[in-house]
Protein backbone atom coordinates (compact mmCIF):
# COMPACT_ATOMS: atom_id res chain seq x y z
CA UNK A 1 0.00 0.00 0.00
CA UNK A 2 1.56 3.32 -1.02
CA UNK A 3 2.00 6.15 1.47
CA UNK A 4 -0.51 8.86 0.56
CA UNK A 5 0.68 11.46 3.06
CA UNK A 6 4.38 11.44 3.87
CA UNK A 7 6.12 12.56 7.03
CA UNK A 8 7.07 15.94 5.56
CA UNK A 9 3.43 16.75 4.87
CA UNK A 10 2.49 15.67 8.40
CA UNK A 11 5.29 17.78 9.90
CA UNK A 12 4.38 20.80 7.76
CA UNK A 13 0.72 20.50 8.76
CA UNK A 14 1.67 20.26 12.43
CA UNK A 15 4.05 23.23 12.17
CA UNK A 16 1.21 25.34 10.79
CA UNK A 17 -0.93 24.56 13.84
CA UNK A 18 1.46 24.68 16.82
CA UNK A 19 3.42 27.34 18.65
CA UNK A 20 7.07 27.24 17.69
CA UNK A 21 9.84 29.01 19.61
CA UNK A 22 13.39 29.65 18.53
CA UNK A 23 16.23 28.60 20.79
CA UNK A 24 16.83 32.29 21.51
CA UNK A 25 13.21 32.81 22.63
CA UNK A 26 13.46 29.88 25.03
CA UNK A 27 16.85 31.02 26.36
CA UNK A 28 15.43 34.48 27.12
CA UNK A 29 12.83 32.83 29.38
CA UNK A 30 14.93 30.01 30.79
CA UNK A 31 16.15 31.53 34.06
CA UNK A 32 13.34 33.93 34.87
CA UNK A 33 10.14 32.21 33.75
CA UNK A 34 9.16 29.53 36.26
CA UNK A 35 6.16 28.54 34.11
CA UNK A 36 8.48 27.25 31.37
CA UNK A 37 9.06 23.49 31.44
CA UNK A 38 11.27 22.08 28.70
CA UNK A 39 10.52 18.49 27.69
CA UNK A 40 13.03 16.29 25.86
CA UNK A 41 11.07 13.71 23.87
CA UNK A 42 14.08 12.00 22.31
CA UNK A 43 15.01 8.38 22.84
CA UNK A 44 17.28 7.77 25.83
CA UNK A 45 20.02 6.61 23.43
CA UNK A 46 20.07 10.13 21.98
CA UNK A 47 20.49 11.60 25.46
CA UNK A 48 23.32 9.17 26.20
CA UNK A 49 25.08 10.12 22.97
CA UNK A 50 24.78 13.89 23.19
CA UNK A 51 23.31 15.12 26.46
CA UNK A 52 20.23 17.22 27.12
CA UNK A 53 18.96 20.57 28.38
CA UNK A 54 19.52 21.30 32.09
CA UNK A 55 16.26 21.31 34.04
CA UNK A 56 14.23 19.56 31.35
CA UNK A 57 12.10 16.53 31.93
CA UNK A 58 12.61 13.49 29.73
CA UNK A 59 9.38 12.12 28.30
CA UNK A 60 10.15 9.64 25.53
CA UNK A 61 8.01 10.19 22.44
CA UNK A 62 6.58 6.69 22.66
CA UNK A 63 5.18 7.34 26.15
CA UNK A 64 4.18 11.00 25.88
CA UNK A 65 0.43 10.57 25.35
CA UNK A 66 0.29 8.03 28.19
CA UNK A 67 2.22 10.28 30.59
CA UNK A 68 -0.01 13.28 29.79
CA UNK A 69 -3.41 11.59 30.09
CA UNK A 70 -4.67 11.51 33.71
CA UNK A 71 -6.73 8.41 32.85
CA UNK A 72 -3.61 6.48 31.86
CA UNK A 73 -1.96 4.10 34.33
CA UNK A 74 1.33 5.74 33.26
CA UNK A 75 0.24 9.34 33.97
CA UNK A 76 2.93 11.71 35.30
CA UNK A 77 1.50 14.45 37.53
CA UNK A 78 3.89 17.11 36.20
CA UNK A 79 1.79 17.22 33.03
CA UNK A 80 -1.35 18.09 35.01
CA UNK A 81 0.22 21.40 36.12
CA UNK A 82 -1.76 23.91 34.08
CA UNK A 83 0.46 26.76 35.27
CA UNK A 84 3.31 25.34 33.17
CA UNK A 85 4.00 25.79 29.49
CA UNK A 86 5.50 22.58 28.18
CA UNK A 87 8.04 23.26 25.43
CA UNK A 88 9.01 20.06 23.65
CA UNK A 89 12.13 19.34 21.65
CA UNK A 90 13.54 16.42 19.71
CA UNK A 91 16.57 16.06 17.45
CA UNK A 92 15.59 18.40 14.63
CA UNK A 93 12.08 19.67 15.45
CA UNK A 94 10.06 17.16 13.42
CA UNK A 95 9.02 14.74 16.15
CA UNK A 96 8.38 17.61 18.55
CA UNK A 97 6.12 19.35 16.03
CA UNK A 98 4.10 16.15 15.63
CA UNK A 99 4.06 15.54 19.38
CA UNK A 100 2.97 19.11 20.12
CA UNK A 101 0.13 18.77 17.62
CA UNK A 102 -0.91 15.47 19.22
CA UNK A 103 -0.97 17.03 22.70
CA UNK A 104 -3.07 19.89 21.34
CA UNK A 105 -5.42 17.31 19.84
CA UNK A 106 -5.66 15.78 23.33
CA UNK A 107 -6.79 19.16 24.67
CA UNK A 108 -3.59 20.76 25.95
CA UNK A 109 -3.28 24.46 25.20
CA UNK A 110 -0.08 25.03 27.16
CA UNK A 111 2.28 23.26 24.78
CA UNK A 112 4.82 24.40 22.17
CA UNK A 113 8.08 23.19 20.67
CA UNK A 114 11.58 24.38 19.79
CA UNK A 115 12.38 25.00 16.14
CA UNK A 116 15.39 22.95 15.08
CA UNK A 117 15.34 20.86 18.26
CA UNK A 118 18.51 19.61 19.91
CA UNK A 119 20.59 20.35 16.80
CA UNK A 120 19.69 24.06 16.98
CA UNK A 121 20.03 24.12 20.77
CA UNK A 122 23.53 22.65 20.86
CA UNK A 123 24.69 24.61 17.80
CA UNK A 124 23.68 27.87 19.50
CA UNK A 125 25.95 27.19 22.47
CA UNK A 126 22.98 27.00 24.85
CA UNK A 127 23.57 25.18 28.15
CA UNK A 128 23.70 21.39 28.05
CA UNK A 129 24.42 18.56 30.45
CA UNK A 130 25.29 14.90 30.08
CA UNK A 131 22.68 12.26 30.80
CA UNK A 132 24.54 11.32 34.02
CA UNK A 133 24.48 14.97 35.17
CA UNK A 134 20.79 15.19 34.27
CA UNK A 135 19.94 12.05 36.25
CA UNK A 136 21.94 13.29 39.26
CA UNK A 137 20.10 16.65 39.21
CA UNK A 138 16.71 14.93 38.94
CA UNK A 139 17.56 12.68 41.89
CA UNK A 140 18.59 15.70 44.00
CA UNK A 141 15.21 17.38 43.46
Amino acid sequence: MPITKGFRVLVDEAMAQVTTYTVEQVLQRLDSDKTLQIVDIRDVRELKAGGTVPGCIHAPRGMLEFWVDPESPYHKSIFADESKEFVLFCGAGWRSALATKTLQDMGMTNVAHIDGGWAAWSKSGAPTETLDEHLAHRKAH
